[in-house]
């Protein structure tokens, strides 16, 4: 079960109520202002199609309270309608996590996938086997409610999210192997780069194991305990992105570095531009500066005085 961090009193009001099985809570957002649709009816109901998909469906034998539901936002432009109900589109995958003692939500998960080709009939469920392919929309919509849940309780216990992992790889294979000519999306296949096959591959990849504990001392060992312990949370928070250098290392130009720094720059900036240590802020403005040069004007901000 995934751990969420609540007050213990709230918790003991809450064991009376049943548990819930479904682990995302999702809100699919989509556009269509560049293509003609002529019934723009279909784009709602795809959207609630889509929504319904991943709000309804158990993904998991957990159980999950409703407060414990994983918080994600999709959001998916239509590029292209080549024939009627096939459809060509980019997507935004974004997933979120609370942090304990606070109100604020830090994103987890931000993936941009420039490559969704799917059928969708408003009169057709959107249907799901784990072991089949049944559709690409549903092969997407699955594969990233694992990689979601996956990245979540890597966040919650170390190195959790590698049975997630290996669901979303049944899937992706599936979906690579599928013979239904207009629903062919090479993003499951290493074909592209920075694509969906290359997410998977990365969070599977043991010379790349550092990130994933790095995400655990991040989440569960910093931001969980920066309210009460500010510098150790930064001491454990510093030791995280230790993990995430470590791994673009081994791994130069590696998709989970540049999708870990693209979401959690200004963060990481944030959290260490208060710290007293000035020897500690200076070894992390390094570190960040070689790893991530991208954002080294934003890193240098952390030396200024709190």
């Amino acid at each position: 079960m995934r751990k969420v961090l609540i007050p213990l009193l709230f918790v003991l009001t809450l064991l009376t109520r049943p548990g819930q099985a479904q682990e995302i809570l999702a809100d699919v957002q989509i556009t269509a202002e560049n293509v003609n649709i002529a019934d723009r009816q279909l784009v709602q109901q795809m959207k609630n199609d889509m929504q319904a998909f991943l709000n309804t469906r158990a993904f998991t034998n957990q159980t999950y309270r409703p407060e414990e539901r994983i918080r994600c936002r999709i959001f998916v432009g239509i590029t292209n309608v080549p024939q009627t109900g096939t459809y060509e589109a980019t997507a935004r995958i974004v997933s979120t996590r609370p942090v304990y003692g606070t109100s604020y939500e830090t994103n987890l998960l931000s993936f941009a996938d420039k490559r969704w080709v799917f059928n969708y009939s408003p009169q057709n469920p959107i249907d799901y086997s784990e072991n089949t392919f049944v559709s690409n929309l549903s092969s997407l919509l699955s594969f990233y409610a694992y990689i979601i849940i996956g990245m979540d309780q890597d966040s919650f216990s170390r190195l959790g999210g590698s049975p997630y992992y290996d669901r979303a790889r049944n899937i992706l294979n599936n979906a690579a192997n599928q013979t239904v000519t207009n629903e062919a999306d090479p993003a499951w296949q290493d074909a592209e780069s920075r694509n969906r096959y290359w997410l998977l591959n990365n969070l599977q990849d043991p010379q790349l194991e550092a990130f994933r504990t790095g995400i655990y001392a991040y989440y569960r060992q910093g931001l969980d305990i920066f309210i009460q312990k500010p510098e150790e949370a930064r001491t454990s928070l510093f030791t995280a992105l230790q993990g995430v250098q470590q791994a673009a290392i081994r791994r130069p130009g590696t998709l989970l570095a540049r999708a870990f720094f693209d979401t959690k720059s200004d963060e990481i900036s944030n959290i260490f531009r208060t710290a007293q240590d000035q020897q500690q802020k200076q070894q992390v403005v390094n570190m960040l500066t070689e790893v991530d040069p991208t954002n080294s004007a934003r890193y240098q901000t952390i030396l200024r005085q709190p």
